[in-house]
């Protein structure tokens, strides 16, 4: 459990982990050119575009999930000629935003995606622990009262998340149409 008294100071906007779901990719190209409205003071904020080969194309991926390979096999694989775009992306995000499970990692991270499932605007949380994640989201459902904000919890007591926002120790996904 992590202590609710935790002083957020870095904070990743991560917009096209998959290079077709553009909302966050607009958004993510509009606070690098302009990103007076996400600075706070004391807080650094990182807009950053995870798959860009991907989005240069516009689909999901050029050869694998960006979203599923921050395991720690695919973060501690060799980097060869053949490594696939993904994995090698996975490895430098890593660099950048972690590394994953460290005391350096970035305090959190927000993923910004799309669906075209009627779930409108919806936070994915992975862990029901995190007393950070879970009075943020209590401050950001307040806020967009009296929209609805479902949060969707995909905690699972053995299995640890490879998802590009699993390298913050407090990773929030965000989903909307």
């Amino acid at each position: 459990m992590s202590s609710p008294c935790a002083r957020v100071r870095r904070v990743g906007l991560f917009g096209g982990t998959h290079g077709n779901e553009l909302s966050g990719v607009l958004l993510v190209r509009h606070w690098q050119q302009d990103g007076a409205e996400i600075q706070r003071a004391g807080v650094e904020v990182k807009p950053f575009l995870t798959n860009p080969r991907a989005v240069e194309r516009c689909t999901r991926y050029i050869d694998c999930d960006l979203n599923r390979v921050f395991d720690p096999e695919s973060l501690g694989r060799p980097v060869v000629e053949d490594i696939p775009y993904e994995v090698r992306r996975a490895q430098e995000i890593n660099a950048i935003f972690g590394p994953k499970g460290s005391d350096d990692a970035y305090d959190l991270i927000f993923d910004l995606h799309n669906t075209t499932s009627n779930m409108g605007g919806t936070i994915i949380l992975e862990n029901s622990r995190d007393d950070f994640t879970i009075q943020m989201v209590h401050y950001i459902k307040n806020a967009l009262a009296p929209e609805p904000c479902p949060v969707l919890l995909i905690e699972h007591p053995s299995l640890k998340y490879a998802t590009t926002r699993s390298v913050a120790k407090h990773p929030v996904g965000k989903y909307q149409i």
